[in-house]
């Protein structure tokens, strides 16, 4: 089965809930029914696209949830974009592999909860700062957003964090590495 037509079953709302019954524990389609508020033949229906697949089997009466198909069918969904190789620049490969997890191309997907893994991703976007360079806010801004949309979260994160020194709506590189 293909993957968007199983979200497109799955969207169904009586189907996704006679489902979770069946991934919870096998059940009966007569339990299914007393469980739903549905028929019989109801149940059936629901289920008949996803026994089809062999997503889920009947066996002894009962349906069951074939956990290795649902894995297999997992695997064969299409990956994120990985982390752009200029992401890594000037990091070490351990920062490389944190800043992998929060990076799809060039952009950040979200700011790390973990301090320790959101100081690598500050680290990182301090670089695209010159040192010795004043920045205007809107230069700032226009920057921060290549990577996020939420450039007032990241500038904020990085002045709080000691990357960036402000001044007179000026911005200038205050700390991290310099390549």
């Amino acid at each position: 089965m293909d993957p968007l037509d199983l979200l497109r079953l799955l969207l169904d709302p009586q189907r996704l809930a006679v489902v979770g019954d069946v991934a919870a524990r096998p059940r009966t389609s007569a339990e299914l029914a007393q469980r739903h508020g549905i028929g019989t033949d109801e149940v059936l229906r629901t289920l008949a696209p996803l026994v089809q697949a062999d997503l889920v089997t009947a066996a002894d009466a009962t349906y069951h949830l074939d956990v290795d198909a649902w894995r297999a069918l997992a695997r064969t969904l299409p990956r994120g974009v990985p982390a752009s190789p200029r992401v890594g620049f000037g990091m070490t490969a351990e920062e490389t592999e944190v800043l992998a997890r929060f990076f799809q191309g060039d952009r950040l997907s979200e700011l790390p909860a973990q301090r320790h893994k959101r100081l690598v991703v500050l680290e990182r976007l301090a670089l695209e700062f010159e040192p010795g360079v004043r920045y205007p806010e809107r230069e700032v801004n226009s920057l921060l957003r290549r990577f996020h949309d939420d450039h007032a979260t990241l500038r904020r994160a990085l002045v709080d964090e000691g990357y960036l020194d402000r001044a007179a709506g000026e911005y200038w590189r205050a700390g991290g590495r310099v390549v």
